[in-house]
């Protein structure tokens, strides 16, 4: 049987908005002055977001299901997004990667079916770093002059913006054909009669040619009939696989449709470059830049720090790294210094899933924020699905006190169910209050992805990419999101009640975020004592406070979906030390919905009445 779980939130505001320094930590007594406000990032899936066609045919092509332009980011739309409390555009797919699609005319190659997944092709297939896909354009000879008035729309409508880079792996047929003078393509110099060399951009199997991967239950493009598909794909001798596989033939779940970038990591995981000195982890960007300036480093580095450069120039404001910690920190160390130097406010976002590793990718590889996916993610998906009581996030939070700013919340993005699906939180009013604990329980940025905020499950087939996900992989269009964009009027003019509803929510919850004080600023839990001392305090019920030196936050989570509950919150008497806070009664009042309720201090221990429906959440500001 499934546990029942309701959330709600109540914030306290000891006076007007004032700027406080991030501390980075769980307060003990004390105080915090910040100069720094939330982030909030709104991934789109660059090639779904404008698409109109509602066809979804399982495999479909890009003339019969459609696909979406750079072009589709018009002004409104990008104030909408903006007005929704976003800070961070990140479009995803931008980059030029491998696809099913004839663009021989203007000097593009034809990808093999049999090496690129779906149709549409993986956006972590990239082919050519200095140029964008084609398929995003109105007039695909002039694709990058479209996204670089993309670029410039979106800061003129005061939004910043990240594209991807994939560092560890790149596309099997990768054609530099939009090189920069004086860049050599990767894999031009290597040394292919070995099976590693610190200078070749790739690892290679001497001897070998690459064979296909098969699968009984998948054939290319469904069985379609291709003039590439024949079984074959020229590559001799064949290079290692994106995922590390060494062998000729990968399995076919290997990420068979990329090359894995050799870094100087010999393939007994020696290094073979310059490791950054002992006490490096307290270093500045700009020290870090300074130690790499005279040092020696393998050819890989070199060509992704000059693409990072390149797109930085074009007014690109960060980037996310995908599987970053397939790559050393090392690396990330040179290239993000350099990134820095360019544009200290670079907002650099990783792909990191092994916790033993985040500080070396933080504090050693100056990555501003990595996914805080294995341990917050994960536990409030096990919650919301009845498979733990929320107790534990009070120790994810003590055992990432010092990283936490860095840790970046989400709880729906490209790779993941979606928040709404059935495999997830199962509704989007499920998912809500996991969002409000998700936005509020640290000083990191929040992302959402797009469809997220009017409850897009991701129920679609596209054909390669599998339901629950809304696929990377085909040509789709996405129900909800289609609803809101309303044949680009994007005015949510299409949507049911409920989806008008749960955008709504999004609105206040995220623009609360950005103008909060106190969720810059310091975390303690009171879960433990009303645990222990709180008649009625549901199984499922999560509590904690935040704040700054003008705003104090009380936030209280029950993620039951059936069950309202009535109960004494108690304030223990150090948080209203810390708070300052006289015997007497404090009038709050919500600030996401308005409703009202009253703190009361008596011998220096606080108590408030709380009453939650189901699914509910609450933002109460003296």
């Amino acid at each position: 049987m499934k546990r029942a779980v309701v959330f709600g939130m109540i914030t306290l505001s000891l006076s007007a908005c004032s700027q406080i320094k991030n501390t980075n930590q769980i307060s003990k007594n004390k105080k915090v002055t910040v100069v720094e406000k939330k982030k909030v990032v709104y991934q789109v899936f660059t090639r779904l977001f404008g698409n109109q066609n509602t066809t979804n045919k399982p495999w479909g092509t890009i003339e019969g299901n459609g696909v979406g332009k750079f072009n589709d980011f018009t002004d409104k739309a990008l104030t909408e997004i903006k007005n929704l409390g976003v800070t961070h555009i990140w479009y995803t797919g931008v980059p030029h990667h491998a696809l099913v699609n004839d663009y021989t005319s203007i000097g593009i190659s034809n990808d093999d079916p049999e090496v690129v997944k779906g149709r549409a092709g993986s956006p972590y297939a990239v082919k050519d770093y200095y140029n964008v896909n084609p398929d995003l354009a109105v007039n695909p000879a002039k694709r990058l002059e479209e996204f670089e008035a993309l670029i410039a729309r979106t800061h003129k409508n005061g939004l910043k913006l990240l594209i991807d880079i994939v560092p560890n792996h790149i596309a099997r047929k990768y054609e530099g054909k939009n090189n920069p003078k004086g860049v050599r393509d990767f894999g031009a110099d290597d040394n292919t009669s070995v099976e590693y060399a610190r200078d070749n951009n790739f690892y290679y199997i001497p001897g070998q040619a690459f064979q296909v991967p098969t699968s009984a239950n998948y054939k290319p493009l469904n069985g379609e009939k291709n003039p590439l598909i024949d079984g074959k794909f020229d590559e001799n001798p064949a290079k290692w696989t994106g995922n590390g596989s060494r062998l000729a033939k990968p399995d076919f779940n290997d990420w068979y449709e990329t090359i894995k970038v050799n870094y100087g990591v010999r393939p007994d995981g020696s290094k073979d470059f310059p490791e950054l000195p002992t006490g490096f982890d307290t270093k500045s960007y700009k020290e870090h830049f300074e130690f790499w300036k005279d040092k020696s480093v393998p050819s890989s580095w070199v060509k992704f720090r000059d693409i990072a450069l390149y797109w930085t120039a074009k007014g690109i404001d960060g980037f996310r790294y995908d599987m970053a910690e397939m790559v050393p920190y090392e690396f990330w160390s040179y290239m993000n210094s350099a990134i820095k130097m360019k544009n200290p406010n670079a907002f650099l976002l990783a792909e990191v899933y092994n916790p033993n590793e985040y500080r070396n990718y933080i504090h050693l590889g100056k990555m501003d924020y990595l996914y805080d996916k294995v341990a917050t993610y994960d536990y409030l998906k096990d919650v919301i699905q009845g498979k733990k009581l929320p107790d534990g996030l009070s120790d994810i939070q003590k055992s990432m006190a010092d990283i936490e700013h860095h840790m970046l919340h989400f709880l729906d993005n490209h790779d993941e169910q979606r928040l709404a699906s059935p495999e997830f939180a199962g509704t989007p009013e499920k998912g809500k209050p996991l969002m409000v604990v998700s936005t509020t329980l640290s000083s990191s940025p929040t992302m959402i992805y797009f469809g997220q905020e009017v409850g897009e499950a991701g129920n679609e087939n596209g054909g390669f990419g599998t339901r629950s996900r809304t696929s990377i992989f085909d040509y789709v269009g996405v129900p909800n999101h289609q609803r809101w964009m309303n044949g680009g009027k994007f005015d949510g003019g299409q949507l049911s009640e409920s989806e008008k509803n749960l955008r709504d929510f999004y609105k206040r919850l995220l623009n609360f975020s950005l103008k909060s004080d106190a969720l810059m600023g310091e975390f303690q839990e009171i879960q433990s004592v009303n645990r222990a001392e709180t008649e009625g305090y549901d199984s499922g019920i999560y509590s904690f406070v935040r704040w700054s030196d003008n705003e104090k936050l009380l936030v209280v989570a029950n993620f039951s979906w059936v069950t309202k509950s009535n109960f004494d919150l108690k304030i223990p008497s150090d948080v209203i030390a810390k708070w300052n806070l006289k015997d007497g009664s404090y009038p709050l009042k919500d600030q996401l919905y308005g409703s009202k309720a009253t703190l009361k201090v008596e011998n220096g221990v606080g108590v408030v009445k709380v009453s939650i429906g189901v699914s509910e959440s609450f933002v109460f500001k003296i």
